[in-house]
């Protein structure tokens, strides 16, 4: 999962329309950013930081901009299996 996703779905809990809105970007600006195609920039990494520190609870800390969690089975696509 790419560190923006991270925050998406982990820290903020929004959809990525959601996350454009904070942002000041659109739905499709966000699912590039998650592929890997466009990084936010300074101001953009801002205004999420501040929805962030906003949200109670959220755990906030700058390197999950630079440093995505280590990968969890659950977020690892499920591949048919050759004998199904």
């Amino acid at each position: 999962m790419s560190a923006i996703g991270h925050i998406r779905k982990n820290v903020l809990r929004v959809s990525q329309s959601e996350l454009g809105a904070i942002a000041g970007v659109t739905q499709a600006t966000v699912s590039r950013w998650e592929a890997g195609e466009l990084n936010p920039d300074l101001r953009q990494m801002a205004l999420i930081r501040a929805a962030a520190r906003r949200k109670k609870g959220a755990g906030w800390k700058d390197a999950l901009f630079f440093d995505p969690p280590p990968c969890r089975d659950a977020d690892v696509p499920k591949t048919a299996s050759a004998h199904a």
